[in-house]
């Protein structure tokens, strides 16, 4: 009697290990420092809110935790979007930005004399931090265009691309982020291939932009204020006239030079908890870390950072084009300035701008914004083989 053969059981095709795929070539590294920064930062922005003494408000607790789970989410979305996709969408996403930062400055809400802000509800939209990214995109999809070959007319398309919005933030006013799209822009403009020469004339033009934004009327008080405070606090007597503007740079400093080397404890930081580093919970977040993690908290983040910029530099090299490198570079120049811009203006060492601390700063429009960008950077290193 012959024998039948019992034919092989094939695997199930939802258990087989596809090596192309991209969740295969995500980098585990860059999400695990995100999430940790982050996490740090939702800590650190209880400990500048609670208050001192019980019943604790954690109302801004809650709100940052939210926006990190919006950004985690926004993040994980555009990681999926293979980034040729995005950046076909590039026109519909800088015009509305565009139209976002005129909108703004005509109905937006006003807080510490800039008009940056749409009020919904209990949450406020930034449209000047997508502006940032929305640069990046627009730059990047014109650039590819020209395939290396930018003469001068080309040239000025791209610096009228960049100009517009930052023209616009600047009207607001907002100093920080259009010193922040400036450093993208140049960046972009190396990446781009743009002769030496023309660098050169634009950095000098830069310069003259500078001084007659410094000395005109664009800039508020209080801005001009910072900016002279910054270049003269090492004279006593400049400071002692400025003792109102001086205040912020003065409480920064001893915050962050009473933690020592271990700092005073989570929750322990006596200038935290008595409040008095003006806008501790934003643009002066380092404060409470250098207070209550000290010299070794610090260091840490520092690190955390470093390899954030690591990793996206790597994904510069890595990536399949052109256009995913100049995106890379392009988030990597705006992270790089934002973080060295304001850690060193808690220190003294760099003016204060108003500038965020990504991910650890309170806000949801900049740390939504950041999540994206680093969205981004995950979609270009896990399409690098594709």
């Amino acid at each position: 009697m012959a024998t039948v053969p019992i034919p092989r059981r094939r695997p199930l095709t939802s258990l087989r290990h596809d090596p192309s795929a991209i969740w295969h070539h995500i980098d585990a590294v860059l999400v695990a420092c995100l999430v940790a920064v982050a996490g740090l930062g939702v800590l650190m922005v209880y400990s500048a809110t609670r208050g001192a003494s019980p019943p604790y408000d954690g109302s801004y607790l809650t709100r940052q935790a939210f926006f990190v789970v919006i950004g985690l989410i926004a993040c994980a979305v555009v990681a999926v979007v293979d980034y040729h996709k995005v950046l076909d969408q590039t026109p519909l996403i800088y015009g509305s930005t565009i139209v976002l930062l005129v909108a703004v400055r005509l109905v937006g809400s006003r807080r510490s004399g800039t008009q940056g802000w749409f009020q919904l509800g209990p949450f406020q939209l930034q449209p000047s931090e997508f502006a940032k990214l929305a640069l990046i995109l627009g730059f990047v999809y014109l650039a590819t265009q020209f395939h290396g070959d930018i003469d001068l007319r080309r040239l000025g398309a791209l610096l009228g691309l960049c100009a517009l919005p930052i023209v616009l933030v600047l009207l607001q006013p907002d100093l920080g982020t259009s010193l922040v799209s400036v450093a993208v822009t140049f960046c972009l403009l190396v990446a781009a291939g743009v002769r030496g020469r023309y660098l050169v004339l634009l950095g000098v033009a830069s310069v003259l932009l500078a001084t007659l934004v410094l000395t005109s009327g664009v800039l508020d008080d209080y801005q001009k204020a910072r900016l002279t405070v910054f270049a003269n606090q090492e004279s006593e007597s400049s400071l002692e006239d400025q003792r109102g503007d001086a205040y912020n740079l003065e409480q920064s400093k001893l915050a962050i030079g009473s933690g020592g080397v271990r700092g005073t404890g989570l929750f322990n930081g006596p200038q935290t908890r008595s409040e008095r580093v003006p806008e501790q919970h934003t643009d002066f977040i380092f404060t409470v870390v250098g207070e209550e993690l000290g010299l070794i908290g610090a260091g840490a983040l520092l690190s955390a950072y470093a390899v954030i910029v690591w990793r996206i530099w790597r994904t510069a090299q890595l990536a399949r084009d052109d256009a995913g490198s100049m995106i890379c570079l392009g988030v990597l120049a705006m992270f790089v300035f934002q973080i060295f811009q304001n850690v060193g203006m808690t220190m003294g060492i760099m003016p204060i701008t108003g500038i965020p601390l990504p991910f650890l700063s309170y806000g949801g429009s900049s740390t939504i914004m950041a999540f994206i960008a680093m969205g981004l950077v995950l979609n270009i290193h896990m399409r690098r083989f594709r």
